[in-house]
């Protein structure tokens, strides 16, 4: 493999669902950059990936990026990866993507897993338009960002915490209305997997009882 920049999107829960190329550049690859080494390093196990493997995440990735252009620049290939899903969506690889651009060394996003697509298509809401949120603000910027997306006529998309998942179902109620349509999906692909749909009242009245755990997306339909 020639120098290059790889982003490899890597299993949201169930390890099945990593590709087979994934699988061989992740082999080829002259070093792997792990948001945390210990959660990939158990991905690398089950499929006998012997390549090397550093931290790479929001806590160091401005220091390191000098170190990892002159990798690249000395004809190395770097594989990039996230905790799981795509790099760069919600997780560390932008700075690094762009940096390499700037330095014109070849990237390359390999297609892949993500819990943007599964949540969507699972929730029954309009999927042919789209928007994606990522995380809301926690504190400063939430209300703001919120009345903006009362315009929107899109679906919405959210990466949430189980903690603040009522919370913001209760925003968006606010917002909106309580008779609007929502999905929220947690543990996409892996055993406990569940889809509750019904509007904003119903769902968060559910984890108001129920509470949430894992890995959490919302999908929310600002049309009733």
């Amino acid at each position: 493999m020639s120098s290059k920049l790889y982003l490899v999107p890597t299993p949201i829960g169930n390890l099945e669902d990593i590709t087979l190329r994934a699988i061989r550049i992740l082999k080829e690859a002259d070093l792997i950059l792990a948001e945390d080494t210990r959660k990939t390093g158990i991905l690398l196990k089950h499929y006998d990936i012997q390549t090397r493997m550093q931290s790479f995440h929001k806590f160091n990735e401005h220091q390191k990026l000098s170190a990892y252009i002159k990798l690249l620049e000395g004809h190395k290939t770097i594989a990039l990866v996230s905790d799981a899903g795509t790099p760069s969506i919600s997780d560390p690889g932008f700075l690094l993507v762009r940096e390499c651009i700037q330095n014109d060394i070849e990237v390359e996003c390999l297609p892949g897993a993500t819990a943007i697509i599964p949540a969507l298509v699972n929730s029954g809401l309009p999927s042919e338009r789209f928007v994606f949120e990522g995380f809301l603000p926690h504190k400063k910027g939430r209300s703001k960002r919120l009345g903006l997306l009362k315009q929107e006529e899109r679906t919405i998309i959210f990466y949430e915490s189980p903690h603040r998942l009522v919370k913001t179902l209760q925003q968006l109620s606010e917002v909106f209305s309580e008779e609007h349509r929502v999905c929220v999906s947690r543990e996409l692909s892996k055993i406990y997997e569940e889809n509750v749909r019904g509007t904003l009242k119903e769902v968060a009245d559910h984890f108001s009882d129920v509470k949430p755990k894992g890995e959490i997306v919302i999908v929310f339909s600002p049309a009733i």
